[in-house]
């Protein structure tokens, strides 16, 4: 099976062309070497992935005849990604909503002013 067609039916990727364009920007190697949209894949080989700031890495274990549930997806391969770096992103989404959340708008005269002093107390200090 092809790899963008593997990790389409694992559900990965919400579309084959989500998949294709990762693979033209090299983000996609099957066992250490990049791989194109056409690369077959095989059990045991093993995918590494860059999504959503992470690289993941899962390991083939069989090919599914087509796009699967996703309660059954751990039966068609094994994943290898270390925790700490969902751990990282979990951070990464901590720190930007700490400064501002989404959908606020533009400072107001209020937070420019707040911000002003704060930088103005740690330059006094």
């Amino acid at each position: 099976m092809r790899v963008d067609k593997y990790l389409w039916c694992v559900r990965y990727y919400k579309t084959r062309n989500m998949v294709t364009e990762a693979c033209k920007k090299n983000h996609i190697t099957v066992n250490g070497q990049v791989a194109k949209p056409s690369k077959e894949v095989f059990a045991t080989d093993k995918i590494t992935f860059r999504k959503d700031q992470i690289t993941q890495t899962i390991t083939v274990l069989d090919i599914p005849p087509n796009r699967v549930g996703a309660k059954l997806v751990d039966i068609y391969r094994k994943d290898e990604t270390p925790i700490e770096a969902f751990q990282h992103l979990e951070l990464l989404k901590l720190s930007k909503e700490h400064y501002r959340k989404t959908g606020d708008g533009r400072p107001t005269k209020k937070d420019r002013r707040d911000l002003i002093d704060f930088e103005n107390e740690t330059e006094e200090e």
